[in-house]
């Protein structure tokens, strides 16, 4: 009686296993360690060289454009598809391999990763905590918007003529720089947060069969995800040194999170398919998705959309923007089929 029930539990079982004992065998065919660190050092300059072509060129063409009468348009149309970058970056990218990380065979089985859906809760704490960062910043600017001058200007009261301190409003327009500076830091945290894991998983991997396509798929990533990044950026006009310095850290973080990547791996032994490595891969993913979707759709498309007078003023580029935003979000979406 009881022999049937044990058979049937035992194929449940083995079917149970069997996608993580078909992805083993398939892995096993790929696993070369000294082919998969010659492709990596490849990745390095190559991922490097790309990142800095794509942040660096909005902010050339934005140089080019400055002090001529299409400059505003130019800049709010080159944000407009930085923002569809973004956008598709943190939902067609990052947001389904948070999932799958979690998902995973070798985690899903486990407590309490398979009792909730972690990959969400992380997504939404990583939109609220954007949220905060927002409101807070917001909070400091809208506080300093009067500050004092230093100036006393004559006051003639019934004693006589005494000194007054008089307090000036900071100009809108200098209150808007602020805020577009505060989106861009931002959206280069979240970013990190992105580029940190895609280098740390290529990093601990040992397959040359996933890595020689990866490498390609990460080069053009880059360049659209820096583009993105580049058009925020130089939309904010920060100064030189801050702008050479928020462009080469979008560019170094990618080849760091590789070389961190391949230092864990000789330490500890863990590649890319170990659960710990899949956990932090799931939780960091989601939390830059949520701050990317967050920052993609209420600081740059919202902004942009229904609060700027320039494109309320004008159909024509109101239509154009829109067009940019749509190239943008394809672009990215079509890198998915390989990265």
């Amino acid at each position: 009686m009881h022999a049937p029930t044990s058979i049937s539990l035992t194929v449940v079982a083995i079917k149970a296993m069997s996608p993580c004992v078909t992805d083993a065998a398939r892995t096993l065919g790929c696993r070369d360690s000294a082919a998969a660190s010659h492709l990596k050092l490849i990745s390095l300059v190559v991922i490097f060289i790309s990142s800095i072509v794509g942040i660096s060129s909005p902010i050339f063409l934005a140089r080019y454009f400055q002090g001529k009468p299409v400059y505003d348009k130019a800049i709010l149309v080159i944000k407009c598809f930085a923002a569809g970058v973004i956008l598709s970056t943190s939902l067609v990218h990052v947001l389904p391999e948070a999932f799958a990380a979690l998902s995973d065979c070798h985690v899903a089985s486990r407590h309490p990763w398979k009792d909730f859906p972690f990959a969400g809760l992380v997504t939404l704490l990583g939109a609220l905590l954007a949220l905060f960062v927002d409101l807070t910043a917001s909070s400091h600017v809208e506080h300093g918007q009067s500050k004092p001058t230093g100036e006393y200007l004559p006051v003639v009261t019934q004693e006589g003529t005494t000194g007054k301190k008089v307090e000036k409003d900071l100009p809108n327009e200098e209150l808007v720089k602020l805020k577009q500076k505060l989106v861009s830091q931002v959206l280069e945290i979240g970013i990190i947060f992105h580029s940190v894991v895609i280098g740390a998983t290529m990093g601990m991997s040992q397959n040359q069969c996933t890595i020689r396509p990866l490498v390609a798929a990460l080069a053009f990533h880059q360049v659209f995800e820096g583009m993105g990044l580049g058009g925020c950026i130089a939309q904010a006009e920060f100064k030189t040194g801050t702008v050479a310095y928020m462009c080469f850290m979008f560019s170094a973080t990618t080849p760091m999170g590789i070389v961190l990547g391949m230092v864990v791996f000789a330490v500890t032994g863990y590649g890319d398919s170990s659960p710990n490595a899949l956990i932090m891969e799931g939780l960091l993913g989601s939390m830059s998705s949520g701050i990317l979707i967050y920052t993609a759709m209420v600081d740059l498309i919202a902004l942009d959309f229904f609060h700027n007078k320039l494109m309320s003023s004008q159909t024509w580029l109101k239509k154009a923007s829109f067009i940019a935003l749509a190239l943008g979000s394809t672009s990215m979406s079509i890198l998915a089929l390989w990265a």
